[in-house]
């Protein structure tokens, strides 16, 4: 059954205050989703907070314009949805790309295949094919490229997708296998071919890649699944001699080039330096790619300040993100807002990087990483797959992870957990073209990210950690609202234009 975002006020003592006879007062609509059970709730309520806390929003204050906030097409998520009824599989393509839901605008996919696809597969398959004759996408007839058009019909507003290759087929690797290994330098031509090849076939199916990454993960993945090395170097020698200049002469030099793929540590510094101090390189680049995996909490603002500066003009996305070395919790709301659940890191961390993988809750490591990133420079932020079963899966490499909706196909059961509506609060409300705007607030404990979208309309997303309700005074030149956020609960406050 599709979700519906509840409309009723679930506590009165949560608020808004907005008399239409009181110049100074302010017009707001206030969205709640909280541990004690509020699912993207409108409040009504009024009342007026005690010791509020002050917010002070700035539109004068501008920084980046937000491209898009969403998550990815994997075969795992495609082939489930091909698993539900038909009801069902159209009520989550409804939650997330609907009016009535997310409006998911910025979304990713993988060429090949990845660990989140039934098994391994390449659009080359046949060994020194060095003109790729035998090139096929049938591989994602069935499942892949139904999800994403059907999702296209539903999205009344458009999605951007970037597209992101694990690995060459191994037959155009150093150690002819799946994980692992590095491109060989004979077919670096060969592999910027199947980029254009693979734009061309997706457009001759009637769907546009906005972008494509250079590589997932370039450092690697412990060879566990899908993968190919490059260091910075090897990057700029395929992009600005093979890659680039192919996309160019086959008509794709609109396509946005997204450049490392990985984790926003200390390695983004490295990346982006030789990304962008390469001139011959730097011209192919609209921008940079990052994941979120170096640590559950730690947002990494001094490299993603650092990163922005490199290139000010160029995009800073994260294009992966995800609840991951976990079984989900199945229609357990409690277990999201609960301190349970771990990541890679928690068992397999250096020691001196154990630090950065702690247990964490769910929901605020959503959360507080998009408020987060999106106060240091990030302009699109994408979760991993959008649907997966009770096991996490399907997954060959058994990598399971966590996703926002997860489903029983043999009961043809969804379970839309607190994560879908955590995304919803940033998604639904902060739209593409939206541009980050200045805010000033008293208590640190709270965190908050502001953005004004394209129709003048702005959006204030809130997070209380803490156990306590809050209240809240908030101003926007003058005119002021005052509301309560409960204990454990995230909130979007939407301010109308101006007429």
């Amino acid at each position: 059954m599709l979700p519906q975002f509840e409309l009723l006020t679930i506590l009165p003592i949560i608020v808004l205050m907005a008399s239409c006879t009181n110049s100074d007062s302010l017009d707001v609509e206030i969205y709640e989703t909280s541990e004690s059970g509020n699912k993207l709730t409108k409040l009504e309520a009024l009342s007026e907070a005690d010791n509020p806390i002050k917010v002070t929003i700035n539109p004068e204050k501008t920084f980046q314009e937000i491209t898009g906030i969403g998550g990815s097409f994997t075969e795992a998520s495609a082939y489930l949805l091909n698993e539900l009824s038909e009801e069902n599989r159209n009520d989550i393509l409804e939650a997330y790309f609907g009016e009535s839901g997310a409006k998911y605008s910025l979304t990713r996919t993988h060429m090949n295949s990845s660990d989140f696809s039934l098994g391994n597969y390449s659009y080359a398959p046949v060994p020194g094919d060095r003109n790729l004759e035998n090139f096929s996408i049938e591989e994602d007839r069935d499942d892949l490229i139904p999800m994403i058009k059907d999702a296209m019909k539903i999205s009344q507003d458009g999605f951007k997708i970037i597209s992101s290759p694990w690995t060459a087929p191994p037959w155009m690797k150093d150690n002819n296998d799946w994980k692992g290994g590095k491109l060989l330098p004979e077919y670096y031509d060969t592999w910027a071919l199947f980029f254009s090849k693979y734009l061309t076939a997706y457009k001759e199916e009637g769907i546009d890649i906005w972008g494509i990454t250079v590589e997932n993960e370039p450092l690697g993945n412990d060879s566990n699944w899908e993968s190919m090395h490059f260091t910075p170097e090897e990057q700029n020698e395929f992009v600005k001699n093979h890659l680039g200049p192919q996309l160019e002469n086959d008509g794709y030099a609109d396509i946005k080039l997204l450049g490392y793929d990985q984790n926003r540590h200390e390695e983004l510094i490295e990346w982006v330096d030789a990304m962008y101090d390469d001139e011959e390189a730097a011209q192919y680049y609209d921008g940079t790619a990052v994941h979120w995996y170096a640590s559950t909490y730690k947002i990494f603002a001094e490299e993603l300040q650092y990163a922005h500066q490199k290139a000010p003009n160029k995009h800073l996305i994260q294009t992966e993100a995800t609840v991951d070395a976990d079984i989900p919790a199945w229609k357990d709301d409690a277990w999201y807002w609960s301190k349970e659940a771990t990541d890679w890191g928690w068992d397999w961390a250096p020691e001196d990087r154990k630090h950065l993988h702690p247990k964490y809750v769910p929901v605020f490591r959503y959360a507080r990483d998009m408020i987060g990133t999106l106060n240091n420079w990030v302009d699109g932020w994408v979760d991993w797959n959008m649907v997966l079963n009770r096991q996490g899966g399907p997954n060959w490499a058994e990598n399971w992870c966590v996703a926002p909706v997860i489903v029983d196909p043999d009961a043809d059961e969804v379970y839309y957990t607190p994560l879908y509506y955590t995304m919803s609060h940033f998604s639904r409300y902060i739209r593409p073209g939206a541009v980050r705007i200045g805010h000033e607030i008293s208590d640190d404990e709270l965190m908050l990210t502001a953005a004004q979208n394209p129709d003048g309309s702005i959006a204030v997303v809130l997070l209380n950690q803490g156990e306590a309700q809050k209240g809240i005074e908030l101003d926007l030149n003058g005119q002021k609202a005052s509301f309560e956020i409960q204990g454990k609960a995230i909130q979007t406050v939407v301010i109308p234009a101006s007429e």
